[in-house]
């Protein structure tokens, strides 16, 4: 039986003498898309961020690709394989949309390989090749997300972290960023570990999932058993069913989203 590409097991991570996260465990497969659910402030960005680099957990390690690589430099990470697009995009406003791009470029020397990277960027992001020349800083929010991905996948990775890729953005920009995200695990065959608090989208593209509430994983299950599970139907996707006593009848109430 083959190793999950990421494992994650029993982290700590801390702000100062405050735990965000506690005890944390989960494996990301090979070519899977894998979704952490949970409110703001449940600890889904400081999980990604512990792996990526910018946290160092107090306990615990991270295993990618069968290496440790708890408390390396982030450089160091990103050379290993994995992306991190971090919440609310934070590209380089003043800088062109290319020259984003090839800010994600940074450890790379096969230039004749960015060249063809930066046409499947295009491919996915048309967009974003309309854009090219104009100051990142002027793009609409959907832009800036598609941007932050992009500039992600100039770094040729392995695992793919999103941050809450739908915040702030409109339903229709939403579904096209998780088609996009689909597309990407099925076609580039790149394996996504995504955190969000639109469960319905985020399950919908995934294989598996965790959800997370006060730093803790409280529930894990296929995506589809998880979609079906009364307690996330309810308090995730919005949905309430409740049973008219002596009869067959069900009402759907929207409660949450």
């Amino acid at each position: 039986m083959t190793s999950p590409l990421l494992r994650v097991r029993n982290i700590e991570t801390y702000y100062g003498p405050i735990t965000a996260i506690r005890g944390i465990s989960l494996d990301v497969e090979e070519n899977h898309i894998v979704a952490v659910l949970g409110a703001n402030g449940a600890g889904k960005t400081t999980i990604l961020r512990t792996i990526s680099g910018i946290m160092d957990p107090q306990k615990g390690s991270v295993t990618f690709d069968d290496q440790a690589i708890q408390k390396r430099e982030p450089a160091d990470i990103v050379s290993r394989g994995i992306s991190h697009v971090p919440e609310g995009r934070e590209i380089f406003p003043l800088l062109t949309v290319k020259e984003n791009l090839m800010m994600g470029c940074f450890l790379r020397r096969d230039r004749a390989k960015i060249a063809r990277d930066l046409e499947l960027v295009y491919n996915y992001f048309p967009v974003i090749e309309q854009r090219a020349s104009q100051q990142a800083g002027q793009l609409s929010g959907g832009e800036q997300q598609m941007l932050a991905i992009s500039r992600a996948l100039m770094q040729q990775p392995r695992l793919l972290l999103l941050d809450e890729p739908s915040l702030g953005l409109s339903p229709r920009l939403v579904k096209e960023i998780f088609d996009i995200v689909r597309r990407l695990n099925e076609e580039r065959r790149i394996t996504i570990l995504i955190v969000e608090q639109n469960a319905n989208m985020a399950l919908r593209v995934a294989h598996y999932g965790y959800v997370l509430e006060v730093g803790r994983i409280v529930m894990e299950d296929s995506s589809e058993r998880l979609r079906g599970n009364k307690d996330i139907r309810e308090f995730y996707l919005g949905i309430r069913e409740e049973g008219v006593r002596g009869t067959r009848r069900w009402k759907r109430k929207k409660v949450w989203r």
